[in-house]
């Protein structure tokens, strides 16, 4: 387990990591010999001068006061290293999220990543803080005190020492016995979180449809499938708590027994005789306890074999040495993109000469946004290549190539912070002055003099206490503030209404003014403006020309153009 454990951290923990683990087994061992000198107590107590146990009292006394301060010493560690290999994990866990690919964030990872990112890394890194201590006692103690056993009396150690094997067999038994029952829980925990997660998105929909109740029904299902797997889980544990409790009582009935024996013939002294059997119980707290830090380590387990899985996922690789653009130019050659079996771009060739304007149209799962994810290389190509500056994007560090990029989304999110703190995320070390006049051309400070707070407004999780469009002039601003040479807008205004879509149309022309922009639109009247359109369906491109130069030709975006007219004229 510790192996995985700084594996999943890296090798620069190694040294703290075995300082800890050798300062808490000397603390364990420390425990362990301090109980030897109780047989120089009990001996002298029960002779014929019980004072002479006053300085072996006081040398117990300093044996444990010394294990006190190595007690405190170790845990004060564990702490540290804990704390320490908490916030390892945590940057190390959040800078490989922030480099894998987005095709990874599949449906299903939102609940997985999002347990994994906390309850999960406490529960890993708890390990070094509070369970790695205990465990060693336990482990280490009962050992210490049966080599005290056998330096005193090889027969009370020998049989003490017959245990060993019979703890160490149950334990590899419990531990494998449950292992499928452990990971049928996590699982269950791990879709419930998913049904709880889904049911909360999923409100308005399942409201104005009317399915509240079947959809609570299936969480309902869920989480009663992790009422059952915890049942099976508690079930599947008792064989081996009882199965050790029985053979640490047995233990000691076995040495107690042995003890009365051979005190009755005389081989053995009664101090020594009661010093053995206290040692003996003293062994029987740590050993019971072994069941229940054997959880927590399986559980802990657990989780570090999924962090572990989840960093060992291979990111975009980085070129070696890279190449940094000098030009603002973009080119899409021979470009084949599959998403699991559906091939989603189909050897697309393109070119958008710097400062110029790409318009890309056409029905929906026509692979239009995904040209915009290739080109900021959210994936890599199955076949072909992109350039930026004539440099393959996959040569360029990552990222460089996100500072040549301002990407404005149709799906705006937005931390939950202030404006001028999601404003700045374009630009953090922007001045006062930058910041507004960005917010100024975005028409933002049309928003922020009608908001309460102003620009230390929160704007809730997900930007939720604004509106569509008002979340977009926050985007726009702070692509703004960027000021990157390249432009990619994704459906900026589909869904807007007509005064903020205005002012939006306002943001996005300052926006793109100068700069090489690729713009992907439903809405057929923003790309007008375009020097170049190209017309995508079913990841081919289908046509390729100017507004005008389209239109004549007749072709499907004429159709497109013509239905678009439609709606605007029965308006």
């Amino acid at each position: 387990m510790i192996q995985t454990l700084l594996r999943v951290l890296g090798r620069e923990y190694a040294r703290p990591m075995r300082r800890t683990v050798a300062l808490m087994t000397t603390t364990a061992m420390a425990e362990g010999l301090s109980y030897a000198l109780l047989v120089p107590v009990l001996r002298a107590l029960f002779g014929g001068t019980p004072s002479d146990a006053w300085p072996w009292l006081l040398a117990f006394g300093s044996a444990v006061a010394g294990y006190a301060a190595l007690r405190y010493i170790s845990d004060l560690s564990g702490f540290r290293v804990g704390a320490a290999l908490l916030r390892g994990t945590y940057h190390r866990l959040g800078d490989h999220l922030a480099r894998l690919p987005i095709g990874w964030y599949g449906a299903g990872r939102v609940g997985e990543v999002s347990v994994l990112a906390s309850r999960g890394v406490l529960q890993a890194m708890s390990v070094i803080a509070h369970l790695l201590a205990p465990f060693i006692s336990a482990c280490v103690t009962p050992l210490t005190i049966v080599a005290v056993m056998l330096a005193f009396n090889w027969h009370m150690g020998l049989a003490a020492l017959a245990a060993v094997p019979a703890v160490a067999a149950i334990q590899i038994w419990t531990g494998r016995s449950m292992a499928a029952d452990d990971a049928e829980r996590q699982e269950r925990d791990h879709e419930a979180t998913g049904r709880v997660i889904e049911y909360l998105q999923a409100q308005p929909v399942l409201r104005a449809g009317g399915r509240t109740v079947e959809r609570f029904r299936l969480l309902d299902d869920s989480l009663r499938e992790v009422q059952r797997a915890s049942r099976r889980s508690t079930l599947s544990a008792l064989p081996g708590v009882l199965g050790l409790t029985v053979t640490v009582q047995a233990m000691f009935t076995a040495l107690l027994v042995l003890g009365a024996y051979l005190a009755l013939g005389g081989n053995i002294g009664v101090a020594e005789t009661l010093t053995i059997l206290v040692l003996a119980a003293r062994c029987a707290d740590p050993l019971l306890s072994l069941s229940d830090i054997g959880g927590k380590l399986r559980g802990a387990r657990s989780v570090l074999a999924r962090l572990d899985t989840v960093l060992r996922t291979e990111p975009l690789p980085e070129a070696p040495e890279p190449v940094q653009p000098t030009s603002h130019d973009l080119e899409f050659e021979s470009v084949s993109f599959q998403h699991g079996d559906r091939t989603v771009i189909d050897n697309v060739s393109l070119s958008v000469p710097e400062g110029r304007r790409l318009a890309v149209v056409g029905p929906s799962g026509a692979g239009k946004s995904t040209l915009l994810q290739l080109l900021a290389r959210f994936y890599d190509v199955d076949a072909g290549a992109v350039r930026v500056g004539g440099v393959d994007v996959r040569a360029i560090n990552t990222e460089e190539l996100m500072a040549h990029i301002s990407i404005v989304f149709q799906d705006v999110h937005l931390f939950d912070g202030t404006i001028e703190e999601n404003v700045r995320l374009g630009r953090p070390d922007a001045d006062e002055a930058e910041v507004r006049a960005a917010a100024t051309v975005a028409r933002l400070d049309e928003v922020i003099e009608r908001l309460p707070g102003g620009w230390a407004m929160h704007v809730g999780e997900g930007g939720a206490l604004l509106s569509g469009g008002e979340r977009q002039r926050v985007s726009i601003a702070r692509a703004l503030l960027k000021n990157a040479p390249v432009v990619l807008l994704d459906e900026v205004t589909s869904a807007l209404d007509p005064v903020n879509e205005a002012a939006v149309h306002e943001g996005i022309e300052r926006l793109m003014a100068g700069r090489t922009v690729v713009m992907v639109a439903h809405r057929l009247r923003t790309v007008q403006r375009a020097d170049r359109i190209a017309f995508l369906d079913g990841g081919r491109i289908v046509e390729e020309g100017s507004h005008d130069e389209l239109l004549r030709r007749g072709g499907r975006y004429a159709d497109y153009w013509n239905i678009s007219l439609i709606p605007a004229a029965s308006e």
